[in-house]
């Protein structure tokens, strides 16, 4: 099926067209099919939408780590609250990161007893209050994957103020990817792959995967359409035995990706092993800046200390909903004691979190 244009991305009869199509290949193929996507945007799409009950029965959707808040580490909060204890320093981050749990507090819980943090949209706002407050020390407690990291980055190769550094906790998609791939249980027949992550790497980084791996993968759009014709585009390779790294986003994804922000990412970071919340260290997981730039690095500047950390709480089990072993009603936690307005674990917070979206659509 062709690829449509923006004129198709909500019209009900290319969506009932795409919908026979998956449903009659579904059929063909005659066997239990599991699709993971790693994307909360895409987890708030098919919810919100409605997407898994038109869809056949021996098709699963699962959902991955796509959400950066939730797999950022406890370590690295505890860190960013460690310093913000401190009279001299501003802790800055985006506004899903504040209500994060961490080991014994959250980000908002330190502002309530009086911490000094504040929500920025971007790194650019945390250089304005440096710029603002010279007799002061502005950390940005940078979170996200490789969507958001030139932004970081542009600012540290453009000279910020010396009283402003960042906590970097970046996280990348397709070391993540390969790990899901070796987790034998789970099975996974096919990837569906975020869009904003791809405008950036492109597909090259994706194709080792179909390659290597021999798993059919897509980029995938946002709107419903989109997410539908990637499952379609996706069985069409089972069926076929093709295993192929496709690109379904192709009004906004280029193949080469956006090749200037792959430069500043490149310059200013390096890949490292990470943790990953309730997932564990992944080898080349996330990033670290570069021993050239490290006076804008909060870890080297203020040599910071924690004790031990605890990512997942007792009777939590984000961990499981993260890699897609199991869904969140099977949390026993779920809609009882862990709610949005009290987050027991990272995936009841954020709009991206797999948790707050079943609470909120399911």
């Amino acid at each position: 099926m062709e690829i449509p244009g923006t004129q198709h991305l909500r019209d009900k009869d290319f969506t009932s067209k795409v919908i026979r199509a998956i449903n009659s290949l579904a059929r063909e193929i005659n066997k239990p099919l599991k699709l993971m996507h790693v994307c909360g945007t895409h987890e708030h799409t098919i919810a919100r939408y409605g997407l898994r009950s038109l869809l056949p029965k021996n098709l699963e959707i699962l959902s991955g780590p796509g959400c950066p808040v939730c797999v950022c580490p406890a370590a690295d909060i505890d860190k960013a609250i460690e310093l913000g204890k401190r009279k001299d320093i501003i802790i800055t981050t985006f506004g899903d990161m504040i209500r994060v749990p961490a080991t014994n507090l959250s980000l908002a819980e330190l502002k309530a007893t009086g911490g000094d943090v504040r929500i920025v949209y971007g790194p650019h706002d945390a250089i304005k209050i440096a710029i603002d407050n010279p007799h002061k020390e502005i950390v940005f407690f940078a979170i996200g994957f490789e969507t958001t990291v030139p932004t970081v980055g542009y600012e540290i190769v453009n000279g910020p103020p010396p009283n402003f550094s960042v906590i970097c906790a970046y996280k990348l998609i397709p070391a993540a990817l390969e790990l899901l791939i070796s987790q034998s249980q789970l099975r996974i027949d096919g990837f569906i792959s975020p869009g904003h992550v791809s405008t950036i790497i492109g597909l090259e980084p994706f194709k080792i995967f179909s390659d290597a791996y021999r798993v059919p993968n897509v980029i995938a759009g946002f709107e419903p359409n989109d997410v539908l014709l990637g499952i379609l585009m996706l069985l069409q390779q089972i069926k076929n035995k093709k295993f192929e790294t496709l690109n379904e986003y192709s009004r906004v994804v280029k193949p080469e990706g956006n090749k200037i922000a792959q430069k500043i990412i490149n310059d200013v970071f390096e890949p490292v092993s990470s943790p990953w919340r309730g997932i564990g260290r992944i080898l080349d997981g996330g990033l670290a800046i570069r021993p050239e730039f490290e006076k804008y690095d909060a870890d080297k500047k203020f040599n910071i200390q924690i004790g031990k950390s605890q990512d997942i709480p007792p009777g939590c089990s984000c961990h499981l909903v993260m890699v897609g072993k199991i869904s969140p009603p099977e949390c026993k936690l779920f809609r009882t004691s862990c709610t949005p307005l009290n987050p027991i674990g990272p995936c009841m917070v954020s709009m991206e979190g797999t948790c707050s979206i079943y609470y909120k659509y399911h």
